[in-house]
Formats: C-alpha cells, sequence, structure tokens
C-alpha cells in the first residue's frame, strides 16, 4: 500500500484550482484564498455555499484546515474586519480556528462538474452546451468546452409541473421552495439554466429556443418583460425561480469527492464534510390567498 501524507493548504489550493480553475471567473469576482497559512497542513475540508458564522463555526467544529464556499466573503470588500462586523467576525472565528477561506464562485458556476453542471445532472439534460460565455477548461490533458450556464436535453419531455417537482426534489428544502411561470401541462424538452442570480441572461435564453429557464433571484420586471416578449412572439418559455443558495449547492458534494480523489493521485489524504445547514436567509412564507394565474400565461 501507498503511503499518504497530509498536504498543506497550498497544495490543497493548488488541486483544487486545477479542477476548478481561477481563470474561470469573471473579472469582478473575488474568488480565491481569502485568509489561511500556506504551509499549514490540511487535514480536513469543509464545504458550504455561504461563508457565515453559523459555517465558520461548523468548519472549526470538524476540525477543517480549510473551509470552501461557493459565495466569496470579501465579494464587495471591506476597508476594516474588527469582530463587531459579520466579515470580521467570520475571518477572526477561521483564523483563530487555524482554519483558511477560499471562495470558488463564478469559476465554479463555469468549470467541469460545477454548480450548473450539478443541475444539468440532477435533471438527466443531455447534450449540454454552455448557453452565454463559452470558454475552455483544460483537464486530464484536454481541453473542454465550458461557460456561462448550461443547455440541455431531457431525454424525454416531461410537463412543467413535473420537471418542477423533479427539481424540487433534488434541491434542499427551503422556505420559498420554487416559483413558476407558465402553464403546468406545458411540455418541456430543452432546459436552459443558470445557478444563482440568472435574469441578466434571457437573451441568451432567447436565442437556445429553450422551453424553460430555471434560475434564481428573478427580479419582477425582469421576469415580467420576458414573459409578455414571450406571449407577443408566441414562444412561451417557461421560468422557474429558486432560491439561490438552493440552486448553488448540488455541487458541493461531488466537489468534494473529486478535491480528495485528486490529492490522493498526488500522495495526499484528507476528509471533507459538507455543510447541511440552510444557508438561505428566508425563515417561512405566510400565503397571500389562492391566486389565479399570471395575465402573462395564456
Amino acid at each position: 500500500m501507498t503511503e499518504t501524507t497530509t498536504p498543506n493548504l497550498a497544495q490543497v489550493v493548488a488541486a483544487f484550482h486545477d479542477l476548478y480553475p481561477p481563470q474561470l471567473a469573471a473579472g469582478w469576482d473575488a474568488s480565491g484564498l481569502v485568509c489561511g497559512r500556506t504551509a499549514a497542513p490540511v487535514r480536513h475540508v469543509h464545504f458550504a455555499v455561504d461563508a457565515l458564522a453559523a459555517t465558520a463555526d461548523e468548519a472549526v467544529e470538524h476540525g477543517a484546515g480549510l473551509l470552501i464556499t461557493h459565495h466569496p466573503l470579501l465579494l464587495r470588500g471591506a476597508q476594516f474586519i474588527p469582530d463587531t462586523d459579520y466579515k470580521g467576525h467570520v475571518l477572526h472565528t477561521l483564523i483563530e480556528g487555524q482554519c483558511g477561506l477560499l471562495g470558488a464562485h463564478t469559476n465554479a458556476d463555469a468549470a467541469i462538474a460545477g454548480v450548473n453542471e450539478a443541475l444539468c445532472d440532477a435533471l438527466h439534460l443531455t447534450d449540454r452546451t454552455a448557453l452565454a460565455e463559452p470558454q475552455t477548461q483544460e483537464l486530464g490533458g484536454e481541453e473542454h468546452p465550458v461557460g456561462t450556464g448550461r443547455v440541455g436535453t431531457l431525454p424525454e419531455p416531461l410537463t412543467l409541473r413535473a420537471l418542477s417537482e423533479r427539481l424540487a426534489d433534488a434541491l434542499p428544502a427551503t422556505a420559498g421552495g420554487l416559483r413558476i411561470a407558465g402553464r403546468p401541462e406545458q411540455r418541456i424538452s430543452r432546459v436552459a439554466l443558470c445557478g444563482g442570480a440568472g435574469d441578466s441572461l434571457f437573451e441568451a435564453v432567447r436565442s437556445v429556443g429553450a422551453d424553460v429557464y430555471i434560475t434564481a433571484d428573478l427580479r419582477h420586471h425582469p421576469a415580467s418583460e420576458f414573459r409578455e416578449q414571450e406571449l407577443v412572439r408566441g414562444t412561451g418559455c417557461a421560468l422557474i425561480d429558486c432560491s439561490h443558495a438552493a440552486s448553488e449547492s448540488l455541487w458541493l458534494q461531488r466537489a468534494g469527492e473529486r478535491l480528495q480523489a485528486l490529492l490522493a493521485e498526488r500522495g495526499h489524504s484528507i476528509t471533507f464534510t459538507v455543510s447541511s445547514l440552510n444557508t438561505d436567509p428566508w425563515d417561512f412564507t405566510v400565503s397571500t390567498g389562492s391566486a389565479a394565474g399570471s395575465a402573462s400565461t395564456r
């Protein structure tokens, strides 16, 4: 049996970035190592969607040497980080617990086995391509097409309701559930999706002829205008609006498995865990009563 060693933080970060390259990240993003001594040993890695007080506490309790989150803690920056500020509190908790922090945001959105590929897997989509901003990722000596969002085809057409139920079964439970625009019996074959906030991609969705677009954080005016335009054109692309955090959670388990396997190939051994905490900010909903279907759905 080949003896394995404990990697240091620099080795873990290098392996992770071989799987989810930082160069795939958008120019405005802040993915990468936020804190941590690169020579420190890392025996355990903890994964979560968000860097919150609760996930930082969880990482330290697990004895993690690294917390990998999807959302970068310092995406919008910070001039001061005292422990009286939430971002400072998270960083102090991790540093004092000897745990580094790594953000993997739009690079994980775009990459192989990332956020959007995990959503495709959950829906069994085939013939997948990037929805927008196509890029190339080198892995295993081969180049693979990747990019923003995904478009794919269902093995067999489903009704909009059945597809929504399949998605709901795959996602972690959240207070808001799913919001759906379209006729429940509408037949769906071609699916466009983008984990996280995706209402900037409506033109790309139109260009690929999708029957439904799955994303999160849909605002009233962009969603309403999209549905009205679909109505006028007679194309009728439906919308499924998810919890932001839920839509970006499915890739984490696979990311841990891939990181563990790649480090093993390099002679290193780690364990990992994925947070089961609900980092969606909402706790409950109150019904305003039974509503008639939208005027934009015919």
